[in-house]
């Protein structure tokens, strides 16, 4: 199972920071609308939900890497 969740997230971070917000958006958009079949029962896949937490906690472990990233790239340049 790790195998699935290691080409996921190396998908995610082959796309661009704003494909990585549009995929975040979509994602949360996604999740609420399960949330909302799951509340009146039209949900068959009541796993859709989990699955839809964990690929935003992917979208957003990717997005906070690229961040730290950046910042330590900033304070290498400027403290030298």
């Amino acid at each position: 199972m790790a195998r699935k969740n290691k080409q996921k997230i190396d998908e995610l971070r082959e796309l661009e920071d704003a494909d990585l917000t549009k995929e975040l958006n979509e994602t949360h958009r996604q999740l609420f609308t399960a949330r909302l079949q799951l509340s009146t029962r039209q949900l068959a896949n009541t796993s859709l939900p989990r699955k839809a937490r964990h690929k935003i906690a992917r979208i957003k472990t990717v997005q906070r890497e690229r961040e730290v990233a950046a910042l330590y790239q900033a304070a290498t340049e400027g403290g030298s």
